[in-house]
């Protein structure tokens, strides 16, 4: 008995000296620290004026919505502009077979080109102004606008916008800035192809007029890029690495419906359309558009375009 007692407390005085099994609480997180390119910045205006542009959110700076030079196997020389609205990105071709890619929020105007084009202009801080035909067949939705809307922070286009043209001919499709970052990478209720604010002003450094732009169809798309899905964030991935959901859906036919429900389409006060003539004079009194609240912005985020907000596709 009293060698049974022996063996009994040296065990317990091992297991008094052994690791504890509690488990170490996490070390709190810090936030997250927004990248330089994306950071707050001041821009000059259209009339010299200083327009500040706010940081990008870490939230809407997903893999595929960040600059980054990646691996590039299409057959574009260097200097050209590819944009793919069914994976919504857009490539600016370098040598080594490298492209600089951007994402892209993709709106309803997008559906209407694909195939090649010119950039014939470029413009910081662009102003807007509806068609001859807006106004005619929907005077009270765009006659506010009829004498246009000059560049600036309201202004649906950003800060800058490049024009693509075919043989001379205005293709009226543009790729622009964005005033709601919380769109990019989404299919949207109006537009055609945005940007980052930031994003958008490093493009515009870094193409000259003259430069050629690939839009990609579905079909080349799918060569090039693969199949791709629909996260319930509004969000495209490859299907390679779409986690295996029910809320995950297949993205085919046009990219650029509107993302808006059926049961929400109702405007009740006037929407733009950024994508009408560019030609705009100057407007003659100041306009009040109807605002979209970005549901990820603070109370002090400033002021959204009714035709940038993004819903995702469900």
């Amino acid at each position: 008995m009293r060698l049974a007692f022996i063996f009994a407390a040296l065990a317990l005085g091992l297991a008094a000296c052994g690791p504890s099994q509690e488990t170490a609480a996490p070390a709190p997180q810090g936030p997250v620290e927004v990248p330089d390119i994306y950071k707050a910045r001041v821009d000059k205006g259209p009339n010299g004026q200083p327009i500040p542009i706010q940081a990008v959110r870490p939230a809407y700076l997903t893999d595929r919505n960040t600059r980054q030079l990646v691996p590039y196997n299409g057959s574009e020389a260097p200097g050209t502009i590819v944009v793919d609205p069914y994976a919504r990105v857009l490539y600016h071709v370098q040598p080594g077979g490298q492209a600089m890619r951007y994402g892209v929020a993709v709106g309803r105007a997008g559906k209407g080109f694909e195939g090649r084009a010119t950039i014939a202009r470029k413009a910081a801080w662009p102003s807007w102004r509806p068609t001859d035909n807006m106004l005619q067949t929907e005077p009270e939705l765009y006659g506010q606008f009829a004498g246009g809307l000059e560049g600036g922070p309201q202004n649906p286009l950003g800060s800058r916008a490049l024009y693509l043209y075919q043989g001379g001919t205005d293709t009226y499709y543009r790729i622009h800035g964005t005033l709601d970052p919380s769109s990019i990478g989404k299919a949207t209720s109006a537009g055609c192809i945005r940007l980052f604010n930031q994003d958008i002003i490093d493009l515009f450094e870094n193409v000259p007029t003259g430069t050629e732009v690939l839009v990609r169809s579905e079909a080349l798309s799918l060569q090039m890029e693969g199949p791709m899905v629909e996260t319930p964030e509004g969000y495209v991935v490859p299907a390679s690495q779409a986690a295996p959901t029910a809320d995950v859906v297949a993205v085919s036919g046009s990219p650029v419906e509107s993302a808006v429900p059926a049961t929400a389409q109702v405007q009740t006060q006037p929407v733009m359309d950024p994508y009408a003539a560019m030609s705009a004079s100057q407007v003659a009194a100041p306009v009040e558009p109807a605002v979209v609240t970005d549901p990820f912005a603070t109370a002090d985020a400033g002021w959204v375009s009714p035709v940038e907000s993004a819903v995702p596709a469900r």
